[in-house]
């Protein structure tokens, strides 16, 4: 039987969301080349980052009652933090394939903060922004 988890904040993390979706909406009104355009996207990568680690954070403890302890969650790694996530049904199956989706073009942008990457990132924000509302819901929802 599932623990009751402690109330989880996610002001924060709908915060993230909006800033993230705000620096899209300016990034696409920007013509690439102008100085806008290169702010809006290093703001939409930035954005991107900090949602996608506190994601996995708040998800963490949103964990932590499946387990015996809280300790348990705590040793998960970012990505089992989500396929624990779709075992237990707090997300689907298809929502924590998008997320290790995310993760890895995270953690290309940790090695190579080049456009190609910028693009990549850029173009899977509308549903990245919908996996981020979906979960933070999730996360704050009912056990």
């Amino acid at each position: 039987m599932e623990r009751r988890p402690a109330n989880i904040q996610t002001e924060h993390l709908e915060r993230c969301i909006q800033a993230l979706d705000q620096a899209r909406d300016w990034l696409r009104k920007a013509k690439p080349g102008e100085p806008a355009y290169s702010v809006g996207r290093a703001a939409c990568v930035k954005e991107f980052e900090v949602a996608l680690e506190l994601s996995g954070k708040l998800l963490k403890r949103r964990l932590q009652p499946f387990f015996a302890g809280d300790r348990q969650a705590d040793r998960l790694s970012f990505k089992d933090v989500f396929r624990h996530a779709a075992k237990h049904g707090l997300i689907s199956v298809d929502a924590c394939e998008r997320w290790l989706e995310y993760r890895d073009a995270r953690n290309v942008a940790a090695h190579d903060y080049g456009q190609e990457f910028a693009t990549d990132a850029v173009r899977m924000l509308p549903e990245f922004i919908s996996d981020a509302r979906d979960l933070a819901e999730a996360i704050r929802g009912s056990p």
